[in-house]
């Protein structure tokens, strides 16, 4: 017997009657009429006795009434059960051979919760694909590597990768995790404003680079003409490490390393945020190659992004841990400040890639002289993440209730 008859007999009697089978709205129906027991049996020996035989009718239409009822409920388990087996379909089936990729980050921060989460509770795995991490020292190396197809995906922040695309580079923007800017500007204890950075230098990566982009608008704002940005290259630990040493003077980071430099005695002067600029943060790109010949995988990968997202909203501890295991903080403190900050402040469940940020992005370029030659809608596919709400995939993951496109604490 199928898995649907021995689960039908488990909810009803058990009976030498033949079950009648059905097929229903793609559902397999098993419909198992009730056995009468002995005591049902010498009851309508006295009825029969008594009242005749119109009141036998009566009983064994209330019998038929009673297969009815047994038939919905059975109906509803068996159906409710394929609806939650199907409600993935993006899981790599039975004997299917793994897809092995590389996914490249372009830095080491927290910002990046979503992507260290499912790495570290393997999240990809049941989607068929093995994933290889490789860290790469700044969004222009990242993205030579996206083109170059050494990488299929880059998961980065998107603000100046979007630029990077429209002025001609391979790559494209398929899912965003995260919206907003995080970035602080962290100082010595003696600098307590802004204005007090005259004469002396903020640490970034490198030129052209985003955080020397983020520099440049705050030399900008408040017209600090004599600082200098000075070019550090490495990751936001590092940046934090020259300020340590005193390198430099101030630096743009972003939590959790915001909390470690208060706890050191440094002074947050400046929530980049309030630049107001237009900004799409933590994102995942994947080139032109890996759209064309393997769809499928990007479809799978987004997926798998997708359920991370709500492992890290309802796993708290989970996600700290893949986050402190990669920076190499046990700070209970700094950690939930990453969390805060990445997993409520910012996250933008749907993963939709806001249309208005990207062409806003790319005109924002454009008036600082960079020569675009595609247009936003070139830049981005949202495809992927529609894909999700359209199959029933983000309807299911959240218990029947649809993620907003945008969720604050």
């Amino acid at each position: 017997m199928n898995h649907a008859g021995r689960d039908s007999l488990r909810f009803g009697h058990k009976t030498d009657r033949p079950a009648s089978l059905v097929v229903a709205a793609g559902c397999l129906v098993i419909i198992s009429h009730p056995a009468r027991t002995k005591k049902d049996n010498r009851r309508l020996m006295v009825r029969r006795k008594s009242k005749g035989v119109s009141e036998l009718k009566v009983l064994d239409a209330r019998v038929a009434k009673d297969a009815r009822i047994m038939a919905t409920l059975m109906i509803m388990f068996i159906c409710a059960n394929g609806e939650r087996a199907s409600a993935n379909p993006y899981l790599a089936k039975p004997g299917e051979p793994t897809v092995k990729i590389r996914v490249g980050t372009c830095a080491v921060t927290g910002g990046f919760i979503h992507l260290y989460a499912a790495l570290d509770n393997r999240v990809f795995d049941k989607y068929g694909i093995v994933v290889e991490h490789v860290v790469l020292r700044g969004g222009a190396v990242a993205m030579a590597a996206l083109g170059s197809d050494e990488i299929q995906f880059l998961y980065c922040n998107a603000d100046i990768n979007i630029v990077r695309i429209a002025t001609g580079a391979d790559g494209r923007l398929v899912a965003s995790p995260l919206l907003g800017l995080p970035y602080v500007l962290l100082a010595r204890s003696d600098i307590k404003k802004p204005a007090d950075l005259k004469g002396k230098s903020i640490g970034v990566t490198r030129p052209g680079d985003f955080t020397y982009r983020l520099g440049s608008a705050v030399l900008k704002r408040f017209n600090l003409t004599d600082v200098v940005l000075r070019p550090l290259g490495g990751t936001p630990t590092e940046r934090y490490s020259a300020l340590l040493q005193d390198i430099v003077q101030a630096t743009l980071i972003q939590p959790p390393l915001d909390v470690r430099g208060k706890k050191d005695g440094f002074n947050v002067i400046y929530y980049l945020n309030d630049l107001g600029l237009p900004f799409i943060y933590s994102s995942l790109f994947t080139n032109s190659r890996t759209l064309k010949e393997r769809p499928l995988l990007v479809q799978r990968f987004v997926a798998a992004l997708a359920e991370t997202i709500y492992l890290v909203e309802k796993n708290p501890q989970q996600a700290k841990a893949a986050v402190g295991k990669t920076l190499s903080i046990n700070d209970q403190e700094v950690l939930q400040s990453a969390y805060d900050a990445y997993a409520l402040r910012l996250i933008n469940r749907r993963m939709i890639v806001p249309s208005k940020l990207v062409a806003e992005t790319i005109e924002t370029a454009r008036e600082e002289g960079t020569s675009i030659r595609r247009k936003p809608t070139e830049i981005f596919d949202n495809t992927f993440v529609e894909n999700l709400e359209k199959s029933g995939f983000l309807k299911e993951l959240w218990a029947g209730k649809l993620p907003e496109e945008r969720k604050r604490p």
